[in-house]
């Protein structure tokens, strides 16, 4: 990464379209890459985050997209670069909300997955939504994002698409949990990733590591690394103690 960087012009903008936290070190993409290339090429870096399946962005079907970048002259530039008559592209400054949307929503997606495989409805499946994004922006919150971002595009619009979408590659993992196949089966027979079974491990553990209630990625990880049944994680999920919605 950083070969290919330094061979281009010296001002040229870097833009990430990872979504997901470093495993071993739990750092966001922005954290990474200042790591890697040095904070003095911070205000080259854009993250590109939303609700698109890469598929029908190539059809040149509509869709929309955030790019978040520490300078606003960076994500103008972004932004005049991608957009066309079917891609609109929005500017934000909040550069850890629009990652965070992005490695969060993941995983919310594997339990709607799984919801539906289980028959559990469509009640169910939008419950998981809204909560999965109340658990999206406490996380956010907490590293210093504004929680207004995680009600955009690449939060409630990302998340959205992925519990829902028929091309959700996560979405699908906790559809065949749900019928009872082995992770390391449905992994091991899918061409492309599925982000959300590596970030179940890695939000759970910044979760925990922050002191942040993440009720519905717990439960994903017990799932998906401790061997617990789909079907009681629904249960405990459904029997945690009674609250207000908004705290």
């Amino acid at each position: 990464m950083r070969a290919a960087v330094s061979s281009g012009p010296s001002d040229a903008v870097v833009v990430c379209g990872t979504k997901g936290l470093e495993e071993e070190s739990l750092k966001t993409m922005d954290e990474v890459l200042r790591e890697t290339l040095g904070p003095s090429q911070k205000e080259r870096l854009a993250f590109l985050s939303g609700p698109t399946f890469a598929l029908e962005v190539a059809q040149g079907l509509p869709a929309a997209v955030t790019v978040a970048a520490f300078r606003e002259e960076v994500g103008r530039e972004i932004q005049e670069a991608l957009s066309t008559p079917y891609l609109r592209v929005y500017t934000s400054k909040d550069v850890v909300g629009v990652q965070i949307g992005g490695a969060v929503k993941n995983v919310i997606a594997i339990a709607a997955g799984i919801s539906d495989g289980l028959g559990l409805g469509l009640n169910a499946r939008a419950a998981l939504i809204t909560r999965g994004l109340a658990e999206m922006t406490r996380l956010a919150v907490i590293l210093g994002a504004d929680p207004l971002t995680l009600s955009g595009l690449p939060g409630l619009g990302d998340l959205i698409l992925t519990c829902t979408g028929e091309l959700s590659r996560n979405r699908r993992i906790g559809l065949e949990i749900a019928r009872g196949r082995k992770l390391e089966e449905i992994v091991g027979g899918m061409r492309m990733v599925a982000e959300g079974v590596k970030n179940s491990r890695a939000v759970y553990l910044l979760a925990d590591r922050l002191g942040v209630e993440m009720p519905i990625v717990e439960q994903m990880h017990q799932v998906l690394y401790r061997g617990k049944k789909a079907s009681e994680a629904a249960r405990d999920l459904m029997q945690r103690s009674l609250k207000a919605e908004m705290r």
